[in-house]
């Protein structure tokens, strides 16, 4: 891992980002954009918001790469953008290890991390334990407890993306599975990187705000960019805007792989997909559906049949079908299939409780309009004379748009709502709890406030029934709330559900 001087301005230039180089012969013995990491001998790549002082008293920085000449006295790369230059030396100083892995990608607005968790553990089962993820809730770069660590990003900075793959290489891994965001294009978090599969799951308005995508034109196109950098790529033909986006994929390929649920609509007129799949009955804890391919692809041959999903709700088969077909592509056979789907376990997604005289519980990290109406929709499916009473917040600073849609959902799909804190960040969680309930729609909906999360959920419990289902919604098992800028700790929903449970059970339980 040593970078020699005319290698950086050689990566640079022939990715037409140099616009000054230094005359000098070096190595560079680290590489690092986050001041608090230098070591001696270091190249500093200059990256977000910048400021000269966050290097002053620092010690170790023998070269810099920047957009801009601060004054420091180092030698300088003047780039054009800094995100790319930061992506394209990263890889290079971890040896290129998207070369030794092969890659599939998730996009879309719900469900990447349960397709990706899918097909993870379907691909581990194939390798015999030599497939990394990529995920928001972990990344996973080999076998042993300290190989998997929470993510911070659904998908991580470049730097961090390339050398948890250069670990995962070193580790004996030989696939990967992973989130790609929006964000991830946006901020050039995965320039210059390659997917052996992406897989387009489904699009609808999300992180749209002063912080994140202008438009939804902008979210949308971000997205798209998965589809320009994969070599086979696969796509659900009944989402939303499906039309555009096949175009786009036809567009840079031969070969659009799509999949569908039997009997569903979509947009594009008299269109057949590649593979068709139908639900054969979603319980409380799992779910059982069937999957064939209707068109002579070889690759594909493996998906017919019938499986079991260790995951309750029939929208979860959709993701599980694109992570049949993924994984497919890359040579699983069925077996490896039939056991991943029947023994996957997701952290904070789709969890179920049974809770003596207050019906069920279910914990989800639901965060979209979309989720969170499939989530309901399934809900109240499950136990339709009892009432579906929902936990949930909406986040501080970022995807604002969420707070009119939840209100949407809410208004259609709940009975009771309990709104609460959910990472509220700068904001207090009062005035992002009032937008949600003014907006909606339904005055037979009941509306509780009650901003300790904690709190909220036991309440919700204990106003339950025993018909009735109670949807705690956002956090899953996350260790902590995002307030002022501080991650506080927090001991995840499943966990209050839990505590819950045992009082319960134990007669102790006051709400």
């Amino acid at each position: 891992m040593i970078l020699s001087s005319k290698q950086v301005t050689k990566l640079l230039d022939e990715h037409h980002l140099l616009l000054e180089a230094p005359a000098f012969d070096h190595d560079f013995a680290f590489m690092h954009y986050d001041s608090r990491q230098v070591q001696d001998n270091t190249l500093f790549v200059v990256k977000g918001a910048f400021k000269k002082a966050y290097l002053d008293g620092v010690a170790g920085v023998t070269g810099m790469v920047s957009d801009r000449d601060y004054g420091i006295n180092a030698p300088l790369w003047l780039v054009s953008d800094t995100q790319k230059a930061l992506a394209v030396l990263s890889t290079a100083y971890f040896d290129y290890p998207q070369d030794k892995l092969w890659i599939g990608a998730f996009t879309g607005t719900k469900g990447k991390t349960t397709a990706a968790y899918f097909a993870y553990t379907i691909l581990n089962e194939a390798t015999r334990g030599k497939t990394a993820l990529f995920s928001t809730v972990d990344r996973i770069v080999g076998p042993n407890p300290e190989d998997k660590k929470k993510s911070d990003l659904t998908t991580p900075e470049s730097y961090e993306l390339f050398k948890d793959m250069a670990r995962a290489v070193e580790n004996g891994m030989t696939h990967l599975v992973m989130e790609v965001s929006s964000q991830a294009y946006l901020k050039n978090r995965v320039y210059g990187l390659r997917y052996k599969v992406g897989a387009f799951l489904n699009i609808s308005p999300d992180h749209i705000g002063p912080n994140e995508h202008p438009t939804f034109a902008d979210y949308l196109a971000h997205k798209e960019m998965l589809l320009d950098h994969s070599d086979a790529v696969i796509l659900n033909a009944g989402m939303d805007h499906f039309e555009e986006i096949f175009d786009r994929a036809a567009s840079k390929h031969d070969q659009v792989l799509t999949y569908n649920r039997k009997g569903a609509a979509c947009q594009k007129a008299n269109f057949q997909p590649t593979v068709l799949f139908q639900s054969e009955k979603s319980e409380l804890h799992d779910s059982y559906f069937e999957a064939k391919a209707e068109a002579d692809v070889k690759d594909l041959s493996q998906i017919d049949g019938s499986y079991r999903l260790n995951l309750p709700g029939d929208f979860n088969e959709e993701n599980a079908v694109a992570s049949l077909m993924m994984t497919a592509l890359s040579g699983a056979k069925q077996a490896a299939m039939k056991k991943g789907l029947d023994e996957v376990t997701i952290p904070g997604r789709m969890l179920s409780m049974a809770l003596p005289g207050h019906g069920v519980a279910f914990v989800d990290y639901a965060h979209n309009y979309t989720s969170l109406n499939a989530l309901l929709a399934f809900a109240k499916k499950q136990s339709p004379k009892g009432q579906v009473i929902v936990v949930l917040g909406a986040p501080g600073n970022k995807g604002v748009s969420r707070r009119l849609d939840f209100a949407k959902v809410l208004s259609k799909q709940a009975d009771t709502v309990f709104l609460t804190a959910d990472d509220p960040q700068f904001e207090k969680p009062e005035d992002i709890a009032k937008v949600i309930a003014d907006a909606m729609t339904n005055d037979d909906v009941t509306i509780n406030y009650q901003m300790d999360r904690i709190k909220a959920i036991n309440e919700a419990i204990a106003f339950a029934g025993p018909d009735d289902l109670v949807v705690v919604a956002g956090k899953g098992e996350d260790p902590y709330q995002k307030v002022n800028g501080v991650d506080t700790p927090y001991i995840g929903d499943f966990a209050v559900v839990e505590n819950a449970k045992k009082a319960i059970e134990e007669g102790t339980f006051e709400g």
